[in-house]
């Protein structure tokens, strides 16, 4: 998949659990664990958002994207 998300990395550096931040924005432990393995589907613009206000960074720090080699050839 060509997006790629880093909030695990991101979380890393602000030293927060899955559990305090989970807490923080109003999800469940499991879903933001879906989010972190890169296996949603989609994410509200009020998730990303509250993600960002809490670990103080901007969306791109949470998501990248990475062309698929098997797309480009």
């Amino acid at each position: 998949m060509p997006i790629i998300v880093n909030l695990d990395v991101v979380m890393a550096k602000r030293k927060i659990s899955s559990l305090e931040l989970s807490q923080k924005i109003g999800i469940t432990p499991a879903n933001l664990s879906i989010l972190k393995t890169g296996k949603a589907r989609a994410v509200r613009f009020s998730t990303l958002e509250d993600l960002c206000r809490v670990l103080q960074c901007q969306p791109g720090d949470i998501l990248e994207y990475q062309e698929d080699k098997n797309e480009s050839e």
